[in-house]
């Protein structure tokens, strides 16, 4: 690659890696891959260094809070996780406690009695069989609609109305098979803060596809900057050289569609343009874990993706027929503000979620979804594995076996030391790329959104 210092390049933002595009080589493929992964939205969005004060400072931390977790649509669960009227999950973020209990449709409701403030459910917990809700202090109870069943002692509350007495409900709705709450009475519909998400997962319907596997560890870093190590593809070079012959990474695509959504892809089954020599269809096959001679006229991309497609049919019980070779194996990742991700492949089928604990420490969750089965029953959510700080990912047998743990063990790995080197730094901000990390600037340029109200 060309690494010369300060090339004359046009404009701002229009330099890109030499070589294909990822639009070109998904458009090789001639499988009709779905026109949402060819459409390319880049517009260049300044150059200037974020302060590293957003990611250490506790007064910044606590606007966050206060500003934008309070006014932005949140996925909290799943709907196979409150199937039944009764079902119910408490979702937390700072200090917000939201619960999400389904009656005749599904309701969220803030996590506090209206009488003296007492938590109805522990924070992160979550049941089935409520006939209503009822505060564990005093007895109050309501029924699952909100409204007011019971005051013990009634008589002593005469200034009470109830019609009026009750739980305090919140915007709650559904996309994808996912529950989203907004502590914002008056937000936005979650249509619109979607943006393009419907439209482009028409094909891709996350609601026909199960829990199959859900992990949350602690991670050390500030919510922000962990979040950052998963929206770009740049750091592939360094943290994950081994992925160097089968990955794409350099001429990855990034798309910024508006305020709230943004997206990468980076191909699988295409070398990366850092290889100072290129491989052949038959080492690129080999790179990709096949011993076998690749058949006359077919490239190794192609071979690899029709092997999947016919072993995770077979395996899975579903129909991947006319899936297209992206679909199949590419890294694919939509972003959400404030902190959600969403992988519509096949093979890295990841959703995450990013929630802070301090201004030193965030939770990273991961949703392996899978298609239902054409055959026999919905499989149940798989129940939540919890991980420490100093857990590998590799200790879940089942994501191991996805090939994915070990890579999101490399990932983790970097926070610790990235935490204690925005700390020691003397240069008080850091400096992005105009393409590749240019998602990491709309985030933040829609934060302080939020921030500035």
């Amino acid at each position: 690659m060309n690494n010369t210092t300060n090339p004359p390049y046009p404009s701002p933002g229009a330099a890109r890696c030499p070589g294909p595009s990822t639009r070109d080589l998904i458009l090789r493929d001639a499988d009709d891959a779905p026109e949402a992964l060819t459409t390319e939205a880049y517009t260049f969005l300044g150059d200037q260094d974020i302060p590293f004060a957003r990611y250490t400072s506790r007064a910044f931390y606590e606007r966050e809070i206060e500003r934008m977790w309070s006014r932005t649509w949140q996925w909290a669960c799943r709907e196979e996780h409150v199937p039944q009227p009764g079902d119910y999950v408490v979702y937390d973020v700072g200090p917000y406690s939201v619960l999400v209990i389904r009656d005749e449709k599904i309701r969220a409701f803030v996590n506090s009695c209206p009488h003296r403030g007492m938590q109805f459910c522990e924070a992160g917990s979550s049941g089935s069989g409520k006939q209503f809700i009822r505060c564990p202090f005093h007895g109050m109870s309501w029924n699952l609609d909100g409204s007011l069943r019971e005051i013990p002692c009634r008589w002593d509350f005469p200034h009470i109305d109830d019609a009026t007495f009750r739980l305090t409900e919140i915007p709650c709705d559904t996309w994808g098979g996912f529950v989203f709450v907004n502590l914002d009475r008056n937000a936005l519909p979650l249509e619109t803060y979607l943006d393009v998400l419907p439209a482009h997962f028409a094909n891709w319907r996350l609601e026909d596809r199960y829990v199959a596997l859900h992990m949350r560890k602690v991670l050390p870093g500030n919510w922000k900057m962990v979040l950052e190590g998963f929206l770009e593809a740049f750091h592939v070079l360094a943290t994950h050289p081994e992925g160097l012959r089968t990955a794409g990474d350099a001429n990855a695509q990034y798309d910024i569609f508006g305020r709230h959504v943004s997206r990468f892809i980076h191909t699988i089954g295409y070398p990366s343009p850092h290889l100072q020599r290129q491989l052949s269809e038959q080492e690129l096959f080999a790179a990709l874990g096949h011993r076998e001679v690749l058949p006359n006229g077919i490239g190794a991309r192609q071979r690899h993706a029709d092997l999947l497609r016919e072993n995770l049919s077979r395996s899975m019980d579903v129909d991947l027929s006319k899936v297209s070779n992206s679909e199949m194996l590419d890294s694919i990742e939509y972003f959400l503000f404030p902190n959600a991700c969403f992988f519509p492949g096949i093979s890295i089928p990841l959703i995450y979620r990013f929630r802070p604990l301090d201004v030193d420490h965030s939770v990273h969750e991961i949703l392996i979804l899978r298609p239902v089965p054409r055959h026999g029953p919905r499989p149940p959510p798989a129940p939540v594995i919890d991980l420490g700080i100093d857990d590998s990912y590799t200790s879940v047998a089942a994501f191991a076996a996805t090939g994915l743990a070990y890579v999101l063990d490399q990932d983790t790995e970097n926070f610790k030391r990235q935490r204690a080197g925005i700390k020691a730094s003397l240069m008080a901000a850091q400096t992005l790329g105009n393409y590749q990390e240019a998602r990491i600037r709309r985030f933040h340029m829609t934060l302080d959104e939020y921030l500035a109200g």
